[in-house]
């Protein structure tokens, strides 16, 4: 049976990372477009974001745009993988039969 990563299978966090997936490698988006991207809260997803952060599947960096504070977050290369990882386990429980290429007497 493939396991499925816990810190990523959580609904809010997968849709965190399955948002920050879609960014260029090196991307980053602004904290305030994520949050209006995934209809959250900006404590449930900050909750969220820490959980990945200290995974180390998301970097977060404040800086600030003049005099005003900013996040930025984006999908580390370890969550990038993670994510690709957790996308490959859930093809297998989908299709099992991804595994092995060669058919069975019973599929035969």
């Amino acid at each position: 049976m493939t396991e499925l990563d816990p810190v990523i299978h959580a609904q809010a966090r997968l849709r965190v990372v399955a948002t920050l997936s879609t960014l260029n490698d090196g991307d980053r988006i602004a904290f305030p477009r994520l949050q209006d991207l995934l209809a959250m809260t900006p404590g449930n997803l900050s909750v969220h974001l820490r959980k990945l952060e200290d995974a180390g599947y998301v970097e977060v960096t404040k800086t600030h745009r003049g005099r005003t504070p900013a996040t930025l977050i984006r999908l580390s290369r370890r969550g990038r993988l993670a994510f690709e990882e957790y996308t490959e386990a859930i093809r297998t429980l989908l299709d099992p039969t991804q595994l092995d290429p060669t058919p069975s007497k019973e599929q035969q």
